[in-house]
């Protein structure tokens, strides 16, 4: 995969990838007659985030017949979204897609109440329940992809570094989790906190992001054998980056499936998207996938067994949870590589 094209994947905004393959156009099967129940697709298109909203809008076209997309503007608040939900419901739709923000989740579950439902873009996993699926990618289910794969490789222990920050706190938290299931010893440490002596390193060290001090941290460790491992928020191109996760594994979206799903939105928009765009780009190619099964519904999402998508292989689950395969990349001071792919949680 060319450089720029993970760099998309990598400033694409998580804290929170098939292709244009993965969701083709199908002729409705055996001549029964069509589902044609639109869709509800609920982003912020004014506000600060309306750039985002907007880029979100086009990819889910990409994967939908337009004829079928209802957009309805959140502006990014939980008002916005009750409102929005209120408007888009008089029409009837299948399933919503969205809200995008955490606080929006709860304003349109109240509102749909059930009705209808809803694969919101958060990736708070805590907002989840049955008929409100959280589609954004999870910290939960990155460190379990990467330290399922990890221990698979021999790794017994593991400092997750604390920054200080949600998407950190919550990888943690998972990582704990999975300390009896897998098998691994879980310790967490502040960022700037006394590193273990040489005779007390863990087998590897889960990083929360690429900052100055992760990567000092990082480095020292590195040095006495400790193995580097990070989720999205570790990538980073930048050479100084490279050379200290060089050899490092880390948990993404497939990069050669982003950067087919990345050229296709240009060639038709114009720019880059970024990966929460691919996550409508996702939600609407699984409409899709569902409309031409005659399965457009939440059961269709249950039944399914999973959906390939440009942010990862996923499966719905009744508790409103989302589970994602992920492709496993080893940094190298030219890049990354796919290694390997490793379940999520």
């Amino acid at each position: 995969m060319k450089r720029r094209d993970l760099l998309k994947l990598v400033q694409s905004g998580f804290v929170a990838s098939a292709a244009s393959a993965a969701f083709p156009s199908l002729a409705f099967a055996g001549g029964a007659k069509q589902d044609k129940r639109p869709i509800a697709l609920l982003v912020p298109l004014a506000g600060p985030r309306a750039r985002l909203g907007e880029s979100m809008r086009q990819a889910a076209l990409l994967a939908e017949n337009s004829a079928f997309v209802q957009c309805y503007d959140t502006g990014g608040t939980a008002n916005g979204a009750a409102a929005a939900a209120a408007l888009a419901l008089k029409k009837g739709p299948a399933l919503i897609l969205g809200p995008l923000l955490s606080e929006e989740v709860p304003a349109v579950a109240s509102t749909v109440a059930g009705r209808v439902p809803v694969i919101s873009f958060s990736n708070d996993s805590v907002l989840k329940a049955p008929g409100t699926w959280i589609f954004g990618i999870t910290a939960g289910q990155m460190a379990s992809a990467v330290l399922r794969y990890a221990q698979s490789r021999g790794v017994r222990s593991v400092i997750v570094l604390d920054d200080g920050s949600p998407w950190s706190a919550a990888t943690a938290l998972a990582a704990g989790r999975l300390e009896s299931e897998i098998g691994l010893r879980v310790k967490t440490l502040a960022v700037g906190a006394p590193l273990p002596a040489e005779d007390a390193a863990p087998d590897a060290l889960l990083l929360p992001d690429s900052s100055t001090a992760v990567l000092a941290a990082a480095s020292t460790l590195k040095a006495e054998g400790t193995q580097l491992l990070g989720t999205l928020q570790a990538l980073d191109n930048r050479p100084d980056a490279l050379a200290v996760l060089d050899g490092a594994w880390l948990a993404s979206p497939d990069p050669n499936a982003f950067g087919t799903f990345a050229s296709e939105y240009a060639a038709r928009n114009g720019g880059a998207p970024g990966a929460i765009a691919a996550l409508a780009y996702d939600a609407a190619g699984i409409v899709n996938k569902l409309r031409a099964d005659n399965q457009l519904s939440g059961e269709g999402l249950l039944a399914s067994a999973g959906f390939h998508c440009v942010t990862g292989p996923v499966r719905f689950r009744t508790d409103g949870s989302v589970a994602r395969d992920f492709a496993i990349v080893a940094a190298r001071q030219t890049g990354y590589e796919t290694v390997a792919v490793s379940s999520g949680s």
